[in-house]
């Protein structure tokens, strides 16, 4: 796999885009801009197609949700493991007292790029000003903290059935969001999620109908995909030239425990997210894919909480960075 492509698009909104990235990129140190300037420039993030004529190259990263919010604790693991990357989310922006100099600063003395900042749910049922409000404030904070792209999700609509409506909506919020990250040089990502609108892949397939991809692209999940009744690698095929970043974690079935009587409690959940090769993910598949489409990019390993409570937080990124470089033969 080789390191670079050059190529260039040249509209008044890439020349826009590609200046805000630029000068967000200026402020990297070294190693970063070595990570961020093998994989796309500033143009190629606006066209996907053209950057699939070089071979695949994959970098990984670590998301901080397993540590629960403790992001320090999780920035501290994540480096000394030695993933160059990480995903932090919304609630860093009070940890850090909504300034992003200081969590820069730290991802710096810990050698750690953040590749996506994750802002929360995309709401179709309130006003679309305050919805782009709100993620357009994070993706600022995120973007001086400096990070490459803005993960959302779909909220479900509450109390009803979903309408094919629902999904057009989505489709044009994505778009309208995305041109407002876009000009302050954040890609934006659309997370498919359980329990969200984008749970099962027909229902992606159905917003991204009314997606223009230079503005929103999908961040694939695979465990994701798979419990909502997908195929990871249909999907990727499908979705290569609008690819913007995946998840990679696994995903194994459980027995529910029931409720105690009369609990408000939600419904027990018959599936549990693991670490790496403990579930029933294909990754060898999801792998050999990435090669045959030529993907260029991220891909940041995720577990939403310890499945094991002997473990720790650091133990289980260990157990997958294994799996990954034992069973797969990835360098990190």
């Amino acid at each position: 796999m080789t390191n670079s492509r050059k190529g260039c698009d040249f509209t008044r909104r890439n020349f826009i885009y590609g200046g805000g990235v630029a000068a967000a990129c200026s402020l990297l140190p070294a190693p970063a801009m070595k990570a961020f300037d093998s994989l796309y420039a500033p143009s190629q993030l606006i066209n996907f197609k053209k950057a699939k004529a070089a071979p695949a190259e994959v970098h990984f990263g670590y998301a901080s949700i397993t540590w629960n919010g403790n992001d320090r604790q999780a920035i501290e693991d994540i480096s000394a493991l030695g993933f160059p990357a990480i995903q932090l989310r919304a609630n860093a922006i009070a940890e850090f007292e909504g300034k992003p100099a200081p969590l820069r600063a730290l991802l710096d003395a810990h050698k750690l790029k953040m590749i996506a900042f994750s802002s929360g749910e995309l709401n179709i049922e309130n006003p679309e000003d305050t919805e782009i409000a709100a993620h357009l404030a994070r993706a600022e904070f995120a973007r001086d903290a400096g990070a490459l792209y803005l993960q959302v999700i779909g909220a479900r609509p509450k109390g009803r059935d979903t309408v094919p409506a629902d999904y057009e909506k989505m489709g044009r919020l994505l778009t309208a969001l995305g041109r407002r990250t876009t000009d302050i040089g954040m890609q934006l990502g659309f997370h498919n999620h359980m329990s969200s609108l984008g749970e099962r892949p027909e229902e992606v397939d159905w917003i991204f109908e009314g997606v223009d991809p230079h503005f929103a692209k999908l961040e694939l999940d695979v465990a994701h995909c798979v419990q909502g009744g997908g195929d990871p690698v249909k999907m990727m095929t499908s979705y290569s030239d609008r690819l913007l970043f995946m998840h990679l974690k696994d995903v194994r079935t459980v027995t529910p425990q029931p409720a105690p009587a009369g609990s408000a409690a939600a419904a027990p959940k018959n599936y549990q997210f693991v670490e790496l090769g403990r579930g029933r993910v294909d990754f060898p598949a999801i792998f050999e894919t990435i090669e045959k489409i030529r993907y260029r990019g991220w891909a940041i390993v995720e577990l939403d909480a310890v499945p094991d409570p002997l473990r720790t937080p650091k133990e289980c990124a260990e157990s997958s960075k294994k799996y990954l470089m034992e069973k797969l033969k990835y360098k990190i």
